[in-house]
């Protein structure tokens, strides 16, 4: 019976580091992408890989060349 008043605040403590590494995780970006690596893994090396959706294309522009013409 006295292992009890050893055993409730140690299972609190750890409660609370369980529930504070799952907040530092979820702002650290851990849970953004759950899909992506089950999808990579189908993917062949000849794909390209998953475009980033934050960043936009960047179209490069087209030179012409008068020196050829």
């Amino acid at each position: 019976m006295e292992v009890i008043y050893g055993l409730i605040p140690s299972v609190i403590i750890v409660g609370i580091l369980v529930v504070l590494a799952i907040i530092w995780a979820a702002k650290k970006g851990q849970f953004d992408d759950l899909d992506g690596a089950g999808s990579r893994i189908l993917m062949s090396d000849d794909d390209k890989p998953f475009a980033d959706p934050v960043t936009k294309p960047t179209i490069e522009p087209t030179t012409t060349d008068k020196t050829n013409a």
